[in-house]
């Protein structure tokens, strides 16, 4: 069984649903860290708003309970420069729907690079630093 932390924006739920069944066909066990939002985006608690503080230190738990972390980069993203921490630890992004390659990813295979709609990307990457959580 291996743990992921799937860090999604609030509009990619759709996107995310579909993910979380793809996973689950492969074999993977998918427990939910999500943190709730209300309508403006805040994260919310047994009914209060929560300090972005208290949200970091949940997320860098979850982070590390997970050993995997999958960002998912939706549709409001999609043109978006990918932030530098991405860059320095990230890994090569593939087709939200590559699920194959996804699963190999989680067992640490290294897969080539691709663009949204799963085609492979001519662009190379940056160099990836392992980190063990």
């Amino acid at each position: 069984m291996k743990n992921v932390f799937i860090c999604h924006h609030s509009a990619d739920i759709p996107k995310l649903r579909d993910l979380l069944d793809n996973l689950k066909s492969k074999g993977y066990q998918v427990r939910s860290s999500s943190l709730q939002e209300d309508k403006d985006n805040k994260v919310i608690h047994k009914g209060k708003h929560v300090s972005d503080a208290t949200v970091a230190r949940y997320i860098r738990r979850a982070i590390k309970w997970a050993g995997t972390f999958i960002v998912l980069i939706g549709g409001c993203a999609q043109n978006a420069e990918l932030p530098e921490a991405y860059k320095r630890y990230g890994t090569s992004p593939i087709g939200w729907n590559s699920i194959d390659k996804l699963a190999g990813m989680i067992e640490g295979k290294v897969e080539p690079a691709e663009l949204p709609d799963g085609t492979m990307s001519s662009n190379s990457f940056y160099p990836m630093i392992y980190i063990n959580c």
